[in-house]
């Protein structure tokens, strides 16, 4: 099986090392929480993943080095701003909160 889109030996964003699996924590069970101005608009968990974490580690490890702190992006739970109605979408000021249990927050505002 050959990876979808494009793939490539390099850091996209390199964060935290306290975010890298340590074996405290089960990473089939983080729970992970967007909110854009202090109103949640995402709620979900790994466990609700279609694969595994570590099967996911494992077949992309296959094409690419994974290093400490690097993030792998998957997808997104429901309550994606263009699928409500009426659409809503970030607009410059909005901060965006990311929680993702044990492993720690972060924050961003739209400029």
């Amino acid at each position: 099986m050959r990876p979808a889109g494009f793939v490539c030996d390099s850091q996209l964003v390199r964060q935290n090392r306290r975010a890298c699996h340590d074996g405290r924590h089960d990473t089939q069970s983080i729970p992970l929480e967007l909110a854009v101005n202090g109103q949640v608009k995402q709620r979900s968990s790994t466990a609700d993943m279609i694969f595994p974490v570590a099967e996911i580690v494992s077949y992309l490890s296959q094409f690419m080095t994974l290093l400490p702190g690097d993030i792998v992006i998957t997808g997104t739970p429901q309550g994606v701003g263009l699928g409500l109605t009426p659409p809503q979408f970030l607009r410059r000021g909005d901060v965006m909160k990311l929680s993702a249990g044990p492993l720690g927050t972060q924050r961003q505002q739209v400029i």
